[in-house]
């Protein structure tokens, strides 16, 4: 596993917040950066449509919720795209303890690993709602990337863009607060900085997932939780809806 890809742990010394770039998340909100330019992209390509005309080695598979979509330790033998849903990506260590590193939605891929010449799964991808997935074997993907220009243009950008999404994670881990690690964090999955009116974070999110998440225990994302609900920046209403005042927690030192 890279180490961009791999869980952390929080440092053990405490590091002034202003002396490291200002969170990734205000980057992606001024900018569009990040997935938001992958998002740009597929106005001028349909993933969808193209990936619909790949004939042999295509497969549309449907997943209940909490349903296992490959584990670690499987072979890696093709690449997925979600076209409706969402999915978790986990690890787990030689000790049994379990990551969730990322989470990952409608038009996303995944198991790209694997076209990179990796012989076994490094974690594991379990859906978080029902989900309606394209597994693409991988000589059916790498054939597809050097027959159609733009879709690889496209899955490039977007590999690049997760690879970035690694590095902000990395840097949060080591710089941020666990308070401003949490923010970010519902930020980016209530799609903040990307096109369109930011959404209410579905599914339910565990306040364990979301410690996993950021490295660190679930009794301070609970006393976080609340505080930004006092705040006004989150509220509950049949799901949890995340507001963009929100951000003024991950900018301020």
């Amino acid at each position: 596993m890279s180490p961009a890809s791999r869980p952390i742990g929080s440092p053990g010394g405490r590091i002034v917040s202003h002396l490291t770039p200002i969170a990734p998340i205000l980057q992606t909100a001024r900018s569009g950066s990040g997935l938001g330019s992958v998002a740009k992209k597929k106005r001028n390509f349909d993933p969808h449509a193209f990936l619909a005309t790949i004939g042999e080695g295509r497969k549309s598979l449907l997943f209940q919720k909490n349903r296992g979509i490959f584990a670690q330790g499987d072979t890696a033998d093709a690449v997925f795209y979600i076209q409706t849903g969402k999915i978790k990506l986990t690890v787990v260590s030689k000790t049994g303890k379990e990551a969730t590193i990322g989470i990952l939605g409608e038009g996303d891929f995944f198991g790209e690993g694997s076209i990179a010449g990796q012989p076994l799964r490094m974690g594991s991808a379990t859906a978080m709602t029902d989900c309606a997935i394209l597994r693409i074997d991988k000589k059916a993907m790498m054939e597809a990337l050097h027959r159609e220009k733009e879709f690889s243009d496209l899955f490039v950008a977007y590999l690049l863009s997760r690879n970035i999404r690694y590095e902000e994670d990395l840097v949060d881990q080591l710089f941020n607060s666990s308070e401003k690690r949490l923010a970010r964090i519902l930020l980016l999955l209530a799609h903040f900085g990307k096109e369109g009116i930011p959404e209410t974070v579905v599914p339910k999110i565990s306040q364990e997932m979301l410690a996993e998440m950021i490295g660190t225990t679930r009794s301070r994302v609970s006393f976080f939780m609340n505080r930004f609900r006092k705040l006004g920046f989150i509220h509950y209403n049949g799901g949890l809806q995340v507001h963009s005042s929100l951000l003024n927690v991950v900018l301020h030192d």
